[in-house]
């Protein structure tokens, strides 16, 4: 029997049950949210880690693999800015108009400043200053939280 034997011989109720749980796969994924956040009255809020994707950051290099996703903005904070950012293999340059902490979650992050390299490892926080030139490297893939002080670091 060949598959032109076996569309032949379907069901049209089986082909609509077959659409029908394709459709809804398909709908429900779109409905899945990309960050779950929950934003209680009081200002507290609470993100699902798991559930961030991180978008693709155009760090000006073609080729880098340097995913980001900012996860609490000026909408929840005037102060704090958080995220998440991923890499894989690469480094580029980088100017903070603003201090950084950020906490290694997964791999090794490497800042390269003035010639020196400081080295985080999983469970490592780094901090750097207002005003640094670095270069964000890692050796492999490495995942970790940043929190930028001021939060409107853009507008400056």
């Amino acid at each position: 029997m060949d598959v032109m034997d076996i569309i032949n011989n379907m069901d049209e109720k089986l082909v609509a049950e077959i659409v029908k749980r394709v459709l809804e796969e398909q709908m429900g994924k779109e409905k899945t949210p990309q960050l779950e956040k929950q934003n209680d009255r009081s200002g507290v809020v609470a993100i699902k880690g798991s559930s961030v994707k991180c978008d693709v950051f155009d760090t000006g290099k073609q080729g880098d693999r340097v995913y980001l996703k900012d996860i609490l903005t000026l909408e929840e904070n005037k102060n704090l800015a958080t995220g998440f950012m991923e890499m894989d293999s690469c480094e580029f340059e980088w100017t903070l108009n603003y201090d950084e902490v950020d906490y290694i979650i997964e791999g090794t992050l490497e800042i390269k400043i003035e010639g020196r390299k400081v080295t985080g490892n999983a469970g490592d926080v780094i901090m750097i200053p207002k005003g640094s030139t670095i270069k964000f490297a890692a050796p492999g893939y490495v995942k970790f939280l940043y929190v930028t002080y001021p939060a409107n670091w853009a507008e400056q």
